[in-house]
Formats: C-alpha cells, structure tokens, sequence
C-alpha cells in the first residue's frame, strides 16, 4: 500500500464555510481549515444544521438535538440487552485538581449519555502528582485506565474528556495503551530514537486500539497543546514581571518537572522538548498514530478571558492548535441551545513530513536554558510551536471556540470550561452540553457502522 503523507480523520460533518490562511513562513502548505468536509451516509441518525447565528464571521455547524430512541430504547441499548457499559469515558483533570473539578460534568454527563457509557473520572494524578511531569502523569494514568478495562469485561469503546493540562497527560497516555492492528514503515537504516533525523514515511491502517477498546471521541477543553510563553500564564507568576521573565528556568522549582516541559526546556540543548516529541511518532511512543486511531477528535478553547485574577492561564492559540495568524475576532453570538459555544469549524488533516527538531533549534534552545531572555525565549518558542503544529496538522480537528465575555464572571474562563464549581463556574454548562451531544453523535454512528 502506499505510504500516506498525513492521516485522515474519522469524524463526520457537514460543510462550513471557513477561510484558509498559510502562515507567512511555513515551508509546507498549512491551511487552517477546509471549506468542503462530506458527511458519510452512514451517520444519518445525527443531523448537523447550519447554525443560525447571524453575528457569526462563519457559517458554524449546530448540533440538532440527537433523537437517538428506538422503540423506546437507545440506539446502544439496542443492541445490548444485558444493558452493561461498553464505551469508557475517562475523565481527566489539570494542573493541582482533583476529581472534584468533574462532580458537575460527570453528573450531566451520565444523565445524557445513558448507561451505555462508564464514566471514570480519573484519581492517579490529584494535586501535587501533577507536577511530576507529563510522561510520569500519562503512565499514571494509562496504569488507571488499563485496571478499569480489566475489571469491566463489556467495553468495547474507549473515549477521553480531558480539562487544561490533563489533556497532555492524555495524550501521553494513550501512546501508552495504544495498539496498532497493522502499520507499514519505510526503513531506511536503523529507526531513529528522535525526531531529529528525518521523519520516515508511515501508512496508516485503521483498526488499531487503545487500552484493548475502539478508540472513537478524545476531546480536550483549554488544553497548551504547544505548551506555554511563560510570560502570565502559570498562576505562581502572580503578574511579576520579574518573575515572567525567569519563567522558563524557575518553573521547576515551583511545577516540577512538569513546568520545564511545558516550557519546552526540559531535556538536553540537542534533544527535542517532550512536546514536540509527542507531535510525531518517535522511539518513546506512537503520539501522533494513537491519536489518528480516533473518530473524531475535538479542541474546545477560550477565545478570551482563560486566566486567574490577572494570570493567564492557556491561550486560544495553543488551546485550538492554531497560529497566530489563524487567529481572527471570534463571533460574539452564542450557538443555538449552546450558550458561550461561539464557533464551530473542522480542519482537515494538512500534508507534510513531520515535526523536526532543526540545529538552529537546539541553539535556542540552549539559549532559553542558559541564558533566558524574552527574545531568545520568544525565538525558541516560535520554532517549537511551528514545528508542533506542523505535527499535529497532520491529522484533522474539529475546533470549538468558546467565550464566556457576557457570563458574570468571564475572568473564570478557564474553570468555567468544565463547570469545575456549579455554583461559580456555571456559564459553562452549555460547553458540556456540547461535549455530550457530540459523544452522542459519535458513539450512534459508531455503533450503526459496527452492525452494518
């Protein structure tokens, strides 16, 4: 079979008018978005409509309330009798939580979605464990995930819903538990143990498993897929700007390991940052092939707003895996039946080799270990973002703009995402709400094709 440049994506849309834009610098075409994405035939029993939000810059797509009954049951009960769980929902939370950040979500999220899915909001990672470092985090957590699948015997399905940096544990850890069924690789010479040498060519067969089950729906709210500035975006900065500009060398001290990782100076000068490791498929793990397994995957991002008092917690950019020129004044119109959902677009998986990891880049990155400045660092950041994202393009994204600028407490953005408190954060409900709708619409369309 021949090799694929990048991998396709699974979810199933209708089409949106979106403009596409190429980074001024980018040596590979790298459209944000697609204005022609085809629904298959198969999915029928979920409808999308265009959404009828006038103030939109886009036409946005609105998810029609699911009617998923059949002769009084649901379209999984159906087809299972014995009425057990078969799709996992593992919950995952962010940087010093707990499993309390979910008590809303995981309560409305077992309302709408049934007793088809478990919901497991995951425990090897509360408060402090955070800091130990995303690799530590993500073998955690797929340690956790693997005794679940062990002691229910039903599931079939396997989905992730994961806040802030409990997306990145996430992605780690299903590099960890991901299966390939089958895979071609080109070798020519001994396969590489970093992205630094050139990427080979992958052909990517669909059928592969995560922790044993069908991979459908992984879906992160105001995640730094890109990492982080450091400049007011971790709460111990407290807006110092003494502290912003040591951000990158002291984060270790008050984060751990984890801190040097999201400011991708972890490791040595001529090695690649973790993150960018996990925009590809390298010797540590098979990032980018676990995520293409996938249906559907879905980015929710705060367009503004996403940080504590005055820190800034994760921008839209590195929460929408987006360039700073892709960015454009969100719509302030509010979706149909979703409130603060503003926009809605699929971007389709873009061709090229890869991630790298460039000798001009371990330069700067030596110079934001050494000698950190604000434009080294900048410098540094901006050649591991771009190759990120060139990464991770790769495969194709749904992307969901959220802004909570008319809640009453929009500075709460990034806790109201997921409803963290009911009582403070509850502008929120309308993003979880989405979440389960589009659960719905996946899990229906995954079990119609299974019995095809």
């Amino acid at each position: 079979m021949a090799t694929a440049p990048f991998i396709h994506a699974r979810c199933l849309y209708s089409p949106r008018i979106s403009s596409c834009k190429q980074p001024p610098s980018s040596s590979s075409p790298s459209p944000s978005c697609s204005s022609s994405i085809h629904s298959s035939s198969s999915s029928s029993v979920v409808s999308f409509s265009s959404a009828t939000n006038s103030g939109q810059r886009h036409q946005g797509i609105g998810i029609q309330t699911m009617n998923t009954i059949t002769h009084g049951k649901s379209i999984a009960g159906a087809w299972n009798s014995k009425n057990e769980p078969e799709h996992l929902l593992v919950l995952v939370h962010g940087i010093l939580a707990s499993t309390s950040d979910w008590t809303y979500a995981e309560a409305e999220l077992k309302r709408r979605l049934g007793t088809n899915f478990l919901i497991y909001v995951s425990s090897s990672n509360t408060y402090t464990k955070t800091f130990s470092g995303i690799n530590g985090a993500g073998k955690r957590l797929a340690e956790e995930v693997m005794e679940v699948v062990k002691n229910t015997k039903s599931l079939k399905r396997i989905s992730f819903l994961a806040h802030s940096l409990g997306g990145l544990f996430a992605r780690y850890a299903i590099a960890v538990l991901y299966s390939p069924d089958a895979y071609n690789r080109d070798q020519s010479g001994d396969q590489a143990n970093s992205i630094k040498e050139k990427p080979q060519n992958i052909s990517f067969f669909k059928g592969g498993t995560i922790a044993g089950l069908e991979p459908i729906s992984f879906i992160t709210l105001a995640t730094p897929h890109l990492g982080v500035r450091g400049k007011k975006q971790l709460p111990f900065l407290l807006g110092v700007p003494i502290l912003e500009k040591l951000a990158a060398p002291i984060a270790p001290f008050f984060v751990g390991r984890t801190g040097s990782q999201l400011f991708l100076t972890d490791g040595k000068a001529n090695k690649p940052p973790l993150l960018l490791r996990m925009a590809t498929d390298c010797e540590e793990g098979k990032f980018l092939s676990a995520l293409g397994e996938f249906r559907c995957r879905i980015l929710y991002a705060n367009v503004s707003y996403d940080r504590i008092l005055s820190v800034y917690m994760v921008g839209w950019r590195t929460s929408s895996i987006r360039r700073e020129t892709e960015l454009s004044k969100p719509p302030r119109r509010s979706l149909d039946g979703y409130k603060h959902v503003v926009d809605m677009e699929y971007c389709p998986p873009v061709p090229s080799d890869g991630s790298h990891f460039p000798p001009k880049a371990a330069k700067a990155k030596e110079a934001a270990q050494n000698v950190p400045n604000a434009q080294n660092t900048l410098e540094y950041h901006e050649l591991m973002e771009e190759e990120m994202i060139r990464g991770l393009q790769r495969l194709g994204w749904r992307k969901v703009d959220v802004s909570f600028h008319a809640a009453f407490w929009p500075f709460f953005a990034h806790n109201n995402i997921h409803v963290k408190n009911e009582w403070l954060h509850n502008a929120g409900v309308g993003v979880i709400a989405h979440v389960a709708d589009s659960l719905k619409q996946q899990e229906a369309s995954s079990i119609l094709a299974a019995n095809l």
